[in-house]
């Protein structure tokens, strides 16, 4: 027998009530019937007290009742251990790459088979399961599902000893691997292969231009790597990708049908750039602005401010450069670039990305995500919600920004807040078997117990016995009393 909550037997520590109870026994007295008093003394009050166990049995039956209670409270259950296959190791593949992994290393399972390596799914839980049954199994298919292989490792960590010999096969994809490489004292061998279908092209976004043409952004996934290429479509000279209308709405799609047809922006992005006294600054952020928009063939319009009043409601991008508080039609910018107030401080360092070149800054806002930082890890742009706070300002005199070649490319990447979609299930990137393989340590770890076999619930058993002993201690403690009345 055993218990889910051993916790409760403290609750035994109660048996001492009962006994300190019947030690602490006040007997009341009995009454003589006499003639008459006339020739009895009075004497001096006084009190006794029985220190003697007296109703043993009544006893008994408390404390047993109350020691009931607690094994009832600490959830005991039957565990009926199921006779254990001796293994000399652990072999492990995922159940959603079975046919193809077994398929890349079929001798070198089959002989650990022969050798009297136990098989379990990869997966959640490492079920086990006989290998010449899954192979006899003709519906049994690969899936696309993706596991996290660390985070198997470490759960897998924590269930074996470091001498269990443990032999892994599993694809190498960069989508089986997430958060830090784990470390584990595991007698680990881990053997890993690309999948077949090693490629992938995908449409990442399509707008359409200001000269109407559309613009597709074409993902290309492959062991190597993941990059992005442009590509205008034009009437007749297409020869991968389709054109569709649905309800008046374009719709661009790759010709081979692996991906749904994704919509084209129509949309004209309206941007503002309002400033008091940075008339400089403001004539940088446009140049920049009209290259970005030029360079995407993004359909735009850029206007600049002079008075708050006049900035149209709903436009897509804010510029506010100034230092004071927002007004007019700014306040309802789907997106708000501000100048940060504050006194600026002389600094000798850099913005990243690019390693641009800084000499002034204002001190950050705490709680602001850091999109640009300088070369002391310091948000030089911070976003909080739809507003992003820059803590310097674009003039030659507080930072080489705004003469740099790739001033434009930080622009275009900032209005173009959304990335483009990488679908988890186009990403062919791969990690080397020296980035995947965890790291080994030799320290001493305590491996969790695992219960197998069927497991009885005895809660009722108890139920029933406590009500029997409740029952015979409530007739035993009435005919006790009745003696003593009588």
């Amino acid at each position: 027998m055993q218990f889910l909550s051993p916790i409760w037997f403290f609750a035994l520590a109660a048996l001492s009530i009962p006994v300190i109870i019947h030690l602490w026994n006040v007997r009341p007295g009995k009454t003589l019937k006499v003639g008459s008093i006339s020739l009895i003394t009075e004497a001096s009050k006084s009190t006794r007290r029985s220190f003697r166990l007296l109703d043993i049995l009544l006893l008994v039956l408390r404390c047993l009742l109350l020691g009931l209670l607690a094994l009832l409270l600490a959830s005991p259950f039957w565990q009926k251990h199921a006779s254990a296959k001796i293994e000399k190791g652990w072999l492990l593949i995922p159940r959603e790459n079975f046919k193809e992994t077994y398929k890349k290393f079929k001798p070198a399972i089959d002989s650990l088979t022969k050798a009297g390596y136990g098989f379990h799914y990869f997966n959640n839980g490492f079920a086990g399961a006989d290998l010449n049954d899954i192979l006899a199994d003709t519906a049994l298919q690969d899936t696309a599902a993706k596991s996290n292989y660390w985070g198997l490792i470490k759960a897998l960590n924590r269930r074996l000893s470091g001498v269990t010999p443990v032999y892994i096969f599993t694809p190498n994809g960069t989508g089986h691997f997430k958060g830090d490489r784990p470390q584990v004292d595991l007698n680990l061998h881990w053997q890993t292969y690309t999948t077949a279908d090693s490629v992938s092209r995908w449409i990442a976004s399509a707008w359409l231009t200001n000269s109407g043409t559309i613009r597709v952004t074409l993902g290309n996934s492959s062991p190597a790597g993941t990059f992005y290429t442009g590509q205008v479509l034009q009437s007749g000279n297409n020869r991968d990708i389709a054109i569709t209308m649905q309800n008046g709405q374009p719709f661009v799609s790759l010709k081979d049908k692996r991906q749904m047809p994704v919509a084209v922006d129509t949309a004209t992005q309206r941007m503002a750039i309002y400033t008091d006294k940075h008339t400089v600054d403001a004539n940088y952020l446009k140049a920049a602005l009209l290259a970005a928009i030029n360079f995407s063939g993004q359909k735009a319009i850029v206007k600049q401010y002079a008075s708050a009043a006049k900035i149209p409601g709903g436009q897509n991008w804010v510029f506010w450069l100034s230092e004071h508080t927002l007004s007019g039609g700014a306040k309802s910018g789907k997106n708000i670039f501000r100048y940060q107030a504050g006194k600026p401080v002389d600094v000798n360092s850099w913005i990243d990305p690019g390693h641009i070149t800084l000499a002034k800054r204002l001190e950050p806002l705490s709680q602001t995500e850091t999109i640009w930082k300088d070369g002391f890890g310091k948000p030089i742009l911070g976003r909080k919600a739809n507003t992003y706070y820059f803590y310097s300002r674009f003039n030659p005199l507080w930072t080489d920004l705004v003469w740099t070649d790739g001033f434009p490319g930080l622009i275009l990447k900032l209005i173009n807040n959304s990335p483009v979609s990488q679908p988890a299930a186009y990403d062919k990137r791969i990690l080397t078997n020296a980035q995947i393989k965890p790291q080994i340590s030799k320290r001493s770890k305590v491996v969790e117990p695992q219960i197998t076999g069927e497991r009885t619930d005895l809660s009722r058993y108890f139920w029933l016995l406590l009500m029997g002993v409740f029952m015979a201690e409530r007739i035993l403690s009435y005919k006790t009393k009745q003696a003593y009345n009588g």
